[in-house]
């Protein structure tokens, strides 16, 4: 499987992908802006678009415990990559999708991946969806990545996002619109971390509009030097349903973190609670760390990777 796709892609996929010289079941890997590698199987199909870039991906009903690997590489400037993938999930089906984006540049160039994901989820339809985001490279060029992400959830589908920004991006903008049907379940985990001056946006917008739906949305975050965050979080109520939104971030240096989490309940019977919290990290978390042998910067880095997990 590897023999189509180079060095870089390799290294990238490693970082954002379980890749270890092949994926097990069926695959997508994009590299430079078209599609290196492609496998269906029994259950899963996936299929190339005959409009424009990007793949439907058909998984069958009552499929259990597959996984499908989407990964897309861009290992060079001056490429601005644009997909559109389209998930249709069938009845009961359990499985997990992951999508990991690495983008990396050395010859001054920006780069860019920007991929338009939309979802739909039959009833009692579960998926975990895996996605992690990375820039590398030595170059001056912009590592930009800017996910759109929709999704329509019928009768008692499950949706878990977990979704991690784990360093080298030097612009992030993620859009993602939620719309939740009676009885479904939305659990959203993001992790984001900026240093230098990168500027990550996030703008997260749910509508929970069946009876019993449910979102619990958590993004934590750490910026620092002269880096910008934005957390923009929405859920509105338009049923009896209950929704929870929560950003939890670490600032230092000269950061700058934006958070604004909003409810609308247009329903007597929505329950909506919001959290945002903004500080630095702890002297006495540090000073702890330290009396056990670790250096400050040691103990910082602790701090972090404990923070982000």
């Amino acid at each position: 499987m590897a023999d189509n796709i180079n060095s870089i892609t390799k290294q990238l996929l490693e970082l954002v992908a379980p890749f270890k010289e092949n994926f097990k079941g069926a695959y997508s890997v994009r590299q430079d802006g078209a599609c290196a590698q492609l496998k269906s199987t029994e259950h899963v199909q996936l299929i190339p678009k005959k409009d424009k870039p990007g793949l439907d991906i058909h998984i069958l009903p009552n499929t259990l415990n597959e996984t499908v690997y989407i990964p897309a590489c861009v290992t060079k400037g001056d490429i601005d990559d644009l997909v559109y993938n389209d998930f249709y999930i069938g009845e009961n089906a359990f499985v997990t999708i992951v999508a990991g984006c690495g983008v990396h540049t050395d010859d001054g160039h920006d780069v860019r991946h920007n991929g338009i994901h939309f979802f739909h989820l039959a009833k009692g339809a579960h998926v975990v969806y895996e996605e992690n985001h990375v820039g590398t490279g030595e170059g001056s060029g912009d590592r930009s990545i800017d996910p759109v992400t929709e999704v329509e959830m019928e009768e008692n589908a499950y949706l878990e996002m977990n979704t991690y920004q784990i360093g080298g991006v030097d612009k992030a903008d993620r859009k993602t619109k939620i719309k939740a049907g009676k009885g479904a379940r939305l659990v959203i985990n993001e992790r984001i971390l900026t240093n230098n001056e990168q500027e990550a946006k996030s703008v997260i917008y749910v509508e929970l509009n069946g009876e019993g739906s449910k979102a619990d949305i958590v993004s934590h975050s750490i910026a620092k030097d002269k880096s910008f965050q934005l957390y923009d979080s929405t859920i509105v109520g338009n049923a009896p349903c209950k929704g929870h939104t929560e950003c939890d971030s670490i600032i230092d240096g000269d950061a700058v973190i934006d958070a604004i989490p909003r409810l609308y309940a247009k329903h007597r019977d929505a329950e909506l609670i919001h959290e945002a919290a903004i500080g630095k990290i702890a002297g006495e978390q540090l000073l702890k760390l330290r009396t056990l042998g670790l250096t400050e910067e040691e103990a910082e880095a602790q701090i972090i990777e404990g923070f982000l997990a």
